[in-house]
């Protein structure tokens, strides 16, 4: 049986409006790997997963803050993420991984020495739900 890792909480700031949720996997057998989830319509092949070459897989996605339900997608097997805290049936028999997409850049920034937000923070969250 294949070991799935995945770890979700890295939401970086690229533009003042919006941030990006990243995506990792860790499963050095898999050969294709790709998200799937609300965001995307279910359709995985709208973000696949990059592999470094040692079986770590990531992706960066566009989000609006809001709660978000999605999947992996690892050599065709659609599983859950083992490392999400909430899931919710879906209507397939299997569970739907929950996160969370919190803060906004302006409110979320931590003041910088001069009081002043800083851009270079990274202050968003993902959160599992």
């Amino acid at each position: 049986m294949n070991q799935h890792h995945h770890t979700h909480g890295q939401v970086t700031e690229k533009s003042p409006n919006h941030p990006y949720a990243r995506f990792e996997l860790v499963d050095p057998s898999a050969q294709a790997v790709c998200v799937a989830g609300c965001f995307n319509h279910w359709h995985p092949g709208e973000n696949p997963l990059k592999s470094d070459g040692n079986g770590h897989w990531r992706t960066e996605i566009l989000l609006e803050p809001g709660t978000y339900q999605y999947r992996f997608v690892v050599d065709g097997e659609w599983l859950s993420d083992p490392a999400a805290v909430e899931t919710v049936a879906n209507p397939f028999g299997g569970r739907n991984s929950i996160f969370k997409v919190v803060g906004t850049p302006e409110t979320a920034l931590p003041a910088g020495s001069n009081g002043e937000p800083s851009r270079k923070a990274n202050p968003l969250k993902a959160k599992k739900l």
